[in-house]
């Protein structure tokens, strides 16, 4: 690959959960065949000073002193074991890291890198439409699937359709009495208390 990741890291590391974190990004970095550099900021300086002056100023902690790992692709800043692990669970681990994906893997797109939708419109086109707006073309969706004949009744005499349609408005309206009388009954109650 034309790009070379570095992760800097400490090799001299007090904290149980920073190893952790820095031995989880290097063996998913060797692990996928992805070539990458580890500079050791423990035991060179001028390693530190590069890593603390190129993660940029809204990423470091309030310190001021970034933790390892830190992830960068050339001289691009990736970002810290927090990002790269959340990169990693949304399966877009490549783009975070600035690489192509390998050929044949089912790698998801970042969200920036989608810009057509699955049904072939593009990405943020309905961004001005209002929900009613929505609402009524899924309305208009459902009448044409009717005309179509998915009417599950379509296949039925039309006696049967109307007979089928007042049964369920007579439920419908026994349901809607029998709240109304509960809601009379809880009124009724608290006035007796």
């Amino acid at each position: 690959m034309a790009c070379m990741l570095q992760v800097a890291a400490s090799t001299v590391v007090a904290a149980s959960l920073i190893r952790k974190k820095q031995q989880e990004v290097v063996g998913f970095l060797e692990a996928n065949k992805i070539d990458f550099k580890e500079l050791d900021i423990a035991g060179d300086e001028d390693n530190r000073k590069w890593m603390r002056e190129n993660v940029p100023g809204e990423k470091k902690p309030q310190n001021g002193i970034p933790l390892p790992p830190q992830i960068f692709n050339e001289e691009q800043y990736c970002g810290d074991f927090d990002s790269f692990f959340s990169a990693k669970e949304e399966n877009i681990i490549y783009s975070f890291l600035g690489l192509a994906p390998p050929p044949g893997s089912k790698v998801t797109k970042s969200p920036e890198e989608e810009t057509s939708l699955p049904n072939g419109d593009v990405a943020g086109e309905l961004e001005g439409t209002s929900a009613t707006e929505g609402a009524e073309k899924a309305e208009e969706g459902g009448e044409n699937e009717a005309q179509k004949g998915g009417d599950e009744d379509s296949g039925n005499p039309p006696e049967t359709q109307e007979k089928n349609t007042e049964e369920v408005t007579e439920e419908a309206e026994a349901e809607a009495e029998a709240g109304e009388a509960e809601a009379g009954e809880e009124e009724a109650g608290e006035e007796d208390s």
